[in-house]
């Protein structure tokens, strides 16, 4: 999974990078009929181009642009290695990562890219120990959290992963409800790891009194194949969903498994 650098709103620099028209009434001064000059497009450097590249998805075109650019700042390096990892070319991704972290050792978001290089190779212990470096210089960051929490989970923590999902949950409510981080965090998992993972989120979400999301992902996690139907009666986290029929449905209907 990749973490926050990898769901970057590539289409958010259209607008600044377009430009934007004025209506024909702003700030005019009707006392001297003073015609509106339009003020001049601005050019589109290397780097904007790979932007809009990235944004509409022509990743190859978007690292020909980037690699255009003849200042080739940590930044650009960054991006060259994300439009490498949408292509699935894992070892040029980490190349311009590491590029992008030796020219700026503090790099957060350069960090956490590589921590998702090595959880893809299935190297979790490594992965683990970039997104605590990452976390270590950008706290605050509910993507790299839930990175944290979906390594952890992989080598079975599951404590710590509960920890690492809370922590993002707690800055970003909604943090597994972003399409792109969603699909990342699924990627690698077969049905029995994602039963486990959607048990998981649905205790989350009802711990912070989210029913219908809780309710949501029971059912998900049954339908995968989940198991332990008395942990849906046991769980502390449940307890107050145990009163609605929709839960009460859940432990009563055979569902079906994918």
């Amino acid at each position: 999974m990749v973490s926050k650098p990898l769901a970057i709103a590539f289409a958010s620099l259209l607008g600044c990078s377009l430009g934007v028209a004025q209506s024909d009434n702003a700030l005019v001064d009707k006392t001297r009929q003073v015609p509106a000059v339009p003020a001049p497009a601005r050019t589109l450097t290397a780097e904007d181009r790979g932007d809009i590249m990235m944004a509409r998805k022509m990743y190859r075109e978007a690292i020909e642009a980037f690699q255009s650019d003849p200042q080739k700042t940590a930044v650009l390096y960054n991006k060259i290695g994300i439009a490498y990892h949408q292509l699935q070319q894992l070892n040029n991704a980490k190349k311009y990562y590491e590029r992008a972290v030796k020219q700026k050792p503090d790099y957060a978001e350069a960090l956490n890219n590589l921590g998702t290089v090595y959880y893809a190779g299935k190297s979790y212990r490594r992965a683990i120990s970039y997104y605590h470096k990452a976390l270590r210089l950008s706290p605050n960051s509910a993507s790299i959290y839930s990175n944290l929490g979906t390594a952890l989970f992989a080598r079975k923590k599951y404590q710590e992963a509960t920890g690492a999902y809370q922590q993002a949950m707690a800055l970003d409510p909604d943090v597994f409800e972003h399409r792109s981080n969603y699909g990342t965090l699924l990627e690698d998992r077969n049905i029995e790891e994602r039963a486990k993972f959607h048990y998981y989120l649905a205790k989350m979400y009802a711990k912070a009194g989210r029913d219908e999301l809780a309710l949501q992902y029971v059912r998900k996690a049954l339908e995968e194949g989940f198991k332990d139907k008395n942990k849906l009666n046991q769980d502390p986290e449940f307890e107050a969903l145990r009163e609605l029929p929709e839960f009460q449905t859940l432990l009563t209907v055979e569902p079906r498994v994918l």
